[in-house]
């Protein structure tokens, strides 16, 4: 049985064309999903969250910003679809010095409090093919 302190996943990240994101948010809102929209400006992306369902919908937000490139890059390389998989863990700073000796590396690092809860990010170069972002957040699930 794995511990409480291994980590485990906590949704998936879609990366979409930002004129299909609400097209794509409604086909999971008539499954009952309802999203929280969270407009990071400096990074230049959108992303509605479905915290509980562990769904999430990214898209760049033409203004730009640090992350936007990436991001339009994965649709211009790859098309619409799972850009990432979030796993939760205690801290990101363990899983990232595993993932450095596996050869990989963090491309996106956050560290954001907002409404009294701390969330830490580190989004990593994949793995084997693998795109993983590590999340350790003080918020519930």
């Amino acid at each position: 049985m794995p511990s409480d302190h291994a980590p485990r996943l906590h949704h998936v990240v879609f990366c979409v064309r930002p004129e299909n994101q609400e097209p794509a948010a409604q086909f999971w809102r008539d499954l009952g999903l309802e999203f929280q929209e969270i407009v990071l400006v400096p990074e230049g992306l959108r992303v509605l969250l479905d915290w509980s369902a562990g769904i999430e919908i990214i898209s760049p937000r033409v203004e730009g910003g640090s992350e936007t490139e990436r991001f339009q890059q994965f649709l211009d390389e790859r098309g619409e679809g799972v850009c990432s998989v979030v796993v939760k863990a205690p801290t990101v700073e363990t899983p990232i010095e595993v993932a450095i000796r596996h050869g990989s590396s963090v491309r996106y690092q956050q560290h954001r409090e907002d409404g009294g809860y701390v969330l830490d990010e580190a989004d990593l170069v994949p793995i084997h093919g693998m795109p993983v972002t590590l999340l350790a957040t003080t918020r519930p699930d």
